[in-house]
């Protein structure tokens, strides 16, 4: 038997030591999609790839993620899960030294910029960001 990690309630689940009970988003269940956008899709498979590359430990996600969600305003019905999971990833980006939220917020406003001058049908490239 393991040591019960710090992060983790007392029956080893994350989500168990906010207190907080844990909420699926709406309209999930066995035949849903699991994202209802695709940005949800992409966020989850960041976080899961910087895990993968030793960012940060499962135990860290599910503590900042767990921190997040009991935050006063969330969603009651879990509408807000997945930008949680971008607010969390933010977070530990910020932490771990990869990325301060000002260059988050200055890449990702060059996006949209690049996103609205690339011609429909075009691949969005940040080059194409008209205050590059």
């Amino acid at each position: 038997m393991s040591p019960r990690d710090p992060g983790q309630g007392a029956d080893g689940d994350p989500a168990a030591s906010s207190g907080a009970p844990f909420r699926l988003p709406p309209g999930s269940g066995p035949n849903a999609p699991v994202f209802a956008e695709p940005w949800q899709a992409q966020v989850f498979a960041l976080a899961v790839a910087l895990n993968e590359r030793g960012l940060f430990s499962w135990s860290e996600w599910a503590a900042e993620l767990s921190a997040h969600l009991a935050r006063p305003g969330a969603a009651e019905d879990g509408g807000d899960y997945y930008r949680h999971w971008l607010a969390a990833l933010e977070a530990l980006l910020a932490k771990k030294g990869v990325a301060e939220p000002g260059s988050i917020d200055a890449v990702s406003a060059a996006w949209q910029r690049a996103a609205h001058a690339t011609p429909h049908g075009q691949p969005i490239r940040l080059e194409n960001d008209p205050e590059r």
